[in-house]
C-alpha cells in the first residue's frame, strides 16, 4: 500500500522537484511565477486552492530583497521595483518558491522572511515592502502581458524574452501594471503590509 506524503513532504518533494526543472527566465518573475502555477494546476490541481502568487513592490518601486542571486553583495542584498513569488500553504507550514533567491527551493516562510526579506523596522519608510497577495488559480485567469514593460525607449529588448509566447487572456493582452501597483483599489488579490503578510503565512506555534 502506498503511503500519502504529509503537507510538508508534498511542499518540499511533489510541486517542484527542483530549479532546474522549472521554466525560467532571469528578469521575468512574474512569467516564472505564472508558469508555476500553471504547473500545479495541470500536475496538481487538488493544492492550487493552497497556492498564491505575490508580487512584491511600494509606491517608489524600490523594494530591498537579500539572498537574491543577481546580487554581487555578500548579503545578496538587491534593489528590485518589484518581485514575484510563489507561496505553497500547507498544514504543516508555507513554503516560498523563489526561483531567483541563493535561499532553499523551497524555502520555509519563517526562513524566507528572516534571511530573505527582513524586517522593515530598519530601513527607511520608502524602502517599506508591500504584498499584493493573489490566489494562485485567479493570477492564471487574470494576468497577461504583453511585455512591453522590457522594452528601452528605441524598442530593444532590456533583457532577452522568454521564447514562449505573451501570456494573454480572453479579456487583456496587458494589465502587469495592476499586479505591480500595490492600490489596493486597482487590480485582484489583497494588499498587505509586511507585518500582515507574516502573520497570514508564518508557522503557528501549536505546541
Amino acid at each position: 500500500m502506498t503511503g500519502v506524503p504529509d503537507s510538508a513532504d508534498f511542499a518540499r518533494t511533489t510541486l517542484f522537484k527542483s530549479k532546474k526543472d522549472c521554466i525560467y527566465t532571469s528578469c521575468y518573475c512574474e512569467e516564472n511565477v505564472w508558469k508555476l502555477a500553471n504547473e500545479v494546476k495541470e500536475k496538481y490541481s487538488g493544492e492550487l486552492g493552497n497556492c498564491f502568487c505575490v508580487f512584491i513592490s511600494n509606491e517608489s518601486q524600490a523594494i530591498p530583497l537579500w539572498e537574491q542571486a543577481a546580487s554581487k553583495r555578500e548579503d545578496g542584498l538587491v534593489i528590485w521595483d518589484y518581485h514575484v513569488i510563489f507561496l505553497h500553504k500547507t498544514q504543516d507550514g508555507s513554503y516560498v518558491y523563489d526561483l531567483d533567491t541563493k535561499l532553499d527551493f523551497p524555502c520555509m516562510f519563517s526562513h524566507y522572511i528572516d534571511r530573505g526579506i527582513q524586517s522593515c523596522d530598519k530601513f527607511k519608510k520608502e524602502y517599506h515592502r508591500q504584498f499584493r497577495v493573489i490566489p494562485a488559480d485567479e493570477f492564471l485567469s487574470t494576468f497577461a502581458s504583453d511585455r512591453s514593460h522590457m522594452l528601452d525607449e528605441d524598442g530593444k529588448w532590456l533583457k532577452p524574452a522568454p521564447s514562449y509566447p505573451c501570456i494573454q487572456t480572453k479579456d487583456a493582452t496587458n494589465n502587469i501594471k495592476d499586479f505591480i501597483s500595490m492600490d489596493p483599489e486597482v487590480g485582484v488579490g489583497k494588499i498587505m503590509n509586511f507585518w500582515q503578510f507574516c502573520d497570514t503565512f508564518i508557522e503557528k506555534d501549536t505546541s
